[in-house]
């Protein structure tokens, strides 16, 4: 090849950072002083475990394939930073957790406890029940539609609340909630919505278990939220920031 020849194939090159061909044809120092060892898609998938409660097949394709085939590397960053890998094959969910001492104790976390409101935890509690059954009946997706999450909490408010308006307000404010999350996914606006499989993952059994006791005992004020240091489940175990990847 000649010098020309060379010039004219890197300038096919793209600068922006973001395209597929600046991947392929980087190296793994990407810029003065980079001392990492990890490949841009390995970086990428690293960055949307570390930036979301979770990341799916179905959200993050690119990301979820490159995590899959090789996840060695990509659970060393995090075992650095006392976090444990954890991967649903079945249903391609991939999450992080606070790893926990063998002797016992706590080691220091960049993560921080958020509770569910009671309206989260009635919907969360729901929807992993409807996603259970519906795997049951062999179906591989469970649709819910908003007004069905919407009566389903209103049958659950306590005799003494009386603020249907507001009770409504936090339900439709919980539902939102959820699709940020990832949860609940569809449009914002959506009457309808699919159940990420993802619900499985973070709520399991013996925390579903749990969350329908405090349920069926408490009957607090509606706008209580759970105490993360009982009910934590997977939302205040997970999360760096607050900020939405997508």
């Amino acid at each position: 090849m000649t010098i020309d020849d060379t010039a004219n194939t890197q300038s096919l090159v793209s600068d922006d950072p973001d395209a597929p061909d600046r991947e392929l044809s980087s190296s793994v120092a990407l810029f003065e002083g980079d001392e990492g060892a990890l490949e841009i898609p390995q970086r990428r998938a690293l960055v949307a475990l570390l930036k979301n409660r979770f990341i799916t097949a179905r959200s993050h394709p690119k990301e979820w394939h490159t995590l899959i085939a090789d996840p060695r590397l990509i659970r060393s960053r995090l075992n650095d930073q006392f976090m444990d890998l954890h991967l649903d094959l079945t249903r391609e969910v991939a999450y992080k957790r606070q790893a926990v001492p063998e002797g016992g104790g706590r080691f220091p976390t960049l993560l921080h406890d958020t509770a569910w409101s009671r309206e989260e935890t009635i919907l969360l509690v729901y929807l992993r029940s409807r996603a259970r059954s519906e795997e049951a009946a062999g179906t591989s997706r469970t649709l819910v539609d908003r007004q069905d999450l919407l009566e389903h909490v209103a049958s659950l408010r306590p005799e003494h609340a009386t603020d249907q308006a507001g009770d409504a307000r936090r339900t439709a404010n919980a539902i939102e909630n959820l699709n940020r999350a990832g949860l609940l996914v569809g449009a914002s606006a959506a009457e309808q919505f699919e159940v990420s499989p993802a619900v499985d993952v973070v709520l399991p059994l013996e925390k579903l278990q749990e969350l329908l006791r405090w349920l069926q005992s408490q009957n607090s004020d509606p706008g209580t939220g759970v105490d993360p240091a009982d009910l934590t489940a997977y939302a205040g175990d997970t999360d760096i920031s607050d900020e939405d990847a997508r």
